[in-house]
């Protein structure tokens, strides 16, 4: 199966719900103001955000859509064109290339998102490029999360440094990190526990992390990546604020995207904040982890080809 049928499928609910909404509103061949005021609230119920749809609803108003072809399909393209414009910026196709040095990603995000479980598919494409990969449990406070990211480096056979539940998290990473210079990796992926945005003392251990990491490589880590559940909808813009505050995200991954028939929050979440896309989860196989490739989810979203 292709990229573009994984996306394709992945993407069903959100498309389906998405489409049969905006060809129950444009029902004619001309669109007028009160269409247009309907698409706008449309696209805001359907999670791409206030300023994406005032953006969007500004480009139809201004086309000169040929009454003589079909309306819909002509909103479609402007929304197709709109999201490709606005996320092709975003991908980053280097991420999971093969790395001459060592780097250390920090894997972030809040309770449920799926870390633990994205972490594994992040080493196993990382590992096809030929990357040496060292997993590092810092979820010490679920013992069920070691146990999980153990299973994880079992199954796609990479190297794991854990500790005992109620270890000092960052001293689990310093120890990571250390011997993988040691031993020359190319990554070291550290699980950090899930954390509600709003709880300080999460968030100061989260902190301390990364200031680990940072005595052993001014420049680490290297890559911080926020891992969000598009489920939650609306949510995710707090979260995305909150964790960039307390370190700068470079990464995004959005996850059960398969789940949701409101996949617009990924757009609302480009147009907000701007930052790196780097893979999108589209079901629960190892292999459902896809490379976020701007026009595939574009035409995947809106289900044209």
């Amino acid at each position: 199966m292709g990229i573009f049928e994984k996306f394709k499928i992945g993407f069903k609910k959100s498309a389906s719900t998405f489409t049969s909404g905006l060809r129950d509103i444009i029902i004619k061949k001309e669109i007028d103001d009160k269409t247009m005021d309907q698409v706008e609230e449309y696209l805001i119920e359907s999670d791409v955000g206030v300023d994406a749809a005032s953006e969007i609803k500004q480009i139809i108003s201004s086309e000169k859509i040929d009454p003589k072809k079909e309306t819909l399909n002509e909103v479609n393209l402007i929304l197709k064109n709109y999201i490709i414009e606005l996320m092709r910026p975003l991908e980053n196709n280097v991420f999971f290339k093969k790395s001459d040095e060592l780097k250390i990603v920090l894997i972030s995000g809040v309770n449920g998102v799926g870390k633990t479980t994205t972490i594994g598919k992040i080493g196993k494409i990382l590992k096809s490029n030929e990357n040496k990969i060292l997993f590092s449990a810092c979820d010490t406070f679920r013992a069920a999360a070691i146990e999980q990211l153990e299973k994880w480096a079992k199954k796609i056979d990479v190297e794991i440094i854990k500790s005992n539940q109620g270890s000092d998290p960052a001293s689990v990473a310093y120890k990571a990190i250390d011997f993988a210079k040691k031993n020359n990796f190319n990554y070291v992926l550290i699980d950090t526990a899930g954390r509600l945005q709003n709880k300080k003392n999460l968030m100061d251990e989260y902190k301390k992390i990364a200031n680990v990491a940072k005595k052993t490589d001014d420049k680490a880590p290297h890559e911080v990546i926020l891992v969000l559940d598009a489920t939650t909808g609306q949510n995710i813009l707090n979260q995305v604020e909150a964790f960039n505050k307390i370190i700068p995200i470079t990464g995004l991954i959005m996850t059960k995207l398969d789940s949701t028939a409101k996949g617009g929050i990924l757009i609302a979440v480009a147009k907000k904040y701007k930052l790196p896309i780097i893979a999108l989860g589209l079901g629960e196989k190892e292999d459902d982890l896809q490379i976020f490739d701007a026009e595939k989810f574009a035409s995947a979203f809106i289900q044209t080809n």
